[in-house]
């Protein structure tokens, strides 16, 4: 009963601007004795671990989201050795992994969502990842919300779509048909040495915003989907591992890449916890 009613008061809240809310009260440094309490509160309430954090004295950060998006300490998180390892992008706890099946992706028991939805509705974005493969990794609030690349690449396009801001909890993910589909995210497409690979970074209820090194801030509430190319002295390119964005509150984040790409490592399923920079799958 309690999970059938969270998930009916996100239908009836007004998502869009309790997040907006949520944003300017994260980003607020008027009141640094408020902040320390809610930061105080925070981590005891969610079991963030600070010793592993740059910074451990939860006082020193200016506003609540440099908190929540806190640096970690040098070689905290190392990476997997090896070139055709690909590693998990971030901390957090596998929903799910597998194979694309045509344009669906499984999300849940009884659930899936549309691929094409999911990368923004260009065939041409899309094609590419038909019967492709996918991991769906959801960051809890105690996780450290920056988020690395899981190999090599060049940015080559990324596409804002609007959408919904449901939250993106386990118990929202078997309740909400076409979740992830549905909800605001950045698509973020890579050309890499073993194909394209899309990170997708899906907003949720609370979350202020996405931001990515190349764009900044990518702020909730636009109406339509926006592309941007990256092509020439425009394209970036970041080594595995690179931080390459960021949650201002958080959310999930969906690696897709191509059939045959990658084999998922045995060991990783879903409910699993996993480390950012963890050995996650096997480049062909």
């Amino acid at each position: 009963m309690f999970d059938k009613l969270f998930v009916l008061s996100q239908y009836i809240t007004p998502q869009l601007g309790v997040s907006n809310l949520a944003g300017r009260l994260a980003d607020n440094d008027r009141s640094p004795a408020l902040k320390n309490r809610v930061i105080k509160w925070f981590i005891g309430r969610y079991g963030v671990d600070m010793s592993e954090a740059a910074e451990p004295n939860p006082e020193a950060y200016a506003t609540f989201n440099d908190f929540f998006t806190r640096e970690l300490k040098p070689g905290i998180r190392p990476l997997a050795d090896g070139e055709k390892t690909l590693v998990s992008p971030v901390d957090g706890a596998i929903s799910q992994l597998g194979q694309v099946t045509g344009d669906r992706v499984f999300q849940a028991k009884g659930q899936s969502f549309s691929l094409s939805e999911l990368l923004g509705g260009e065939e041409a974005t899309t094609a590419p990842f038909a019967d492709g493969e996918f991991s769906t990794i959801y960051l809890s609030p105690k996780d450290y919300h920056r988020i690395h690349m899981p190999m090599a690449g060049t940015l080559r396009q990324m596409i804002h779509v609007p959408g919904k801001l449901f939250s993106v909890n386990p118990v929202t993910a078997e309740n909400v048909p076409n979740l992830f589909a549905r909800n605001e995210r950045v698509v973020c497409i890579f050309d890499t040495a073993s194909g394209p690979m899309a990170l997708v970074l899906v907003g949720a209820m609370i979350v202020g915003s996405v931001e990515t090194r190349w764009a900044g801030v990518v702020v909730p509430g636009r109406r339509q989907v926006t592309s941007t190319l990256y092509e020439g002295e425009q394209a970036i390119t970041f080594d595995k591992g690179e931080e390459m964005g960021r949650f201002r509150l958080g959310s999930t984040v969906i690696v897709v890449m191509p059939k045959g790409a990658v084999s998922w490592n045995s060991n990783q399923v879903a409910g699993k916890t996993v480390r950012m920079g963890e050995a996650f799958g096997a480049l062909a």
